[in-house]
């Protein structure tokens, strides 16, 4: 079965034979399937009165463990948001009281950021219906295509530069 990546790829070696498409269909594949599972995940978010970036934060906060607080610099190594970002995503979470912000006793510089009840209610119920429809949207792959798959995208985020924290070859730390 061809997907549309399949297609655009033939249109390439039609109209220049003299390069190999390869590594455009692999991106492009990448890049569409991102797209698609984004897409999805944002309209599931969606039914929670939720974005994507807000999962992600409360998500972080929560996997991080008792007493589900963390630094703003743990929150940005820790989850997808940029620094420059932070802030502002933080501020709107505190305004929802999903969160709390306040300096760090031990390191006035510092700012934690802790998870309400409220917060850890919210997240505690939307993770499931999340883990459900990421199943459901991975369910045409074998448990041990999803094995593959994930190894495979580790070997290229890891090629990029792409490391868990506390990782010696992560640069960040």
């Amino acid at each position: 079965m061809e997907d549309n990546v399949d297609w655009r790829m033939d249109q390439w070696r039609t109209e220049r034979p003299d390069i190999d498409p390869t590594p455009m269909g692999v991106v492009a594949r990448i890049q569409r399937a991102c797209r698609l599972l984004e897409r999805e995940l944002r309209d599931h978010f969606a039914t929670h009165d939720l974005q994507l970036w807000e999962f992600d934060i409360l998500g972080t906060l929560r996997r991080s463990g008792s007493p589900y607080q963390l630094t703003a610099g743990q929150l940005v190594e820790s989850s997808m948001v940029t620094s420059g970002a932070i802030t502002n995503r933080i501020d709107r979470l505190v305004a929802r009281k999903l969160v709390t912000r306040e300096v760090d006793p031990l390191n006035r510089r510092s700012v934690l950021i802790s998870l309400t009840d409220g917060g850890r209610e919210l997240i505690d119920r939307v993770v499931v219906h999340h883990v459900d429809l990421e199943a459901k949207l991975l369910s045409k792959l074998s448990g041990r295509d999803q094995e593959d798959l994930a190894g495979l995208l580790r070997k290229l985020l890891t090629s990029l530069g792409d490391y868990s924290p506390g990782n010696p070859l992560n640069p960040s730390d």
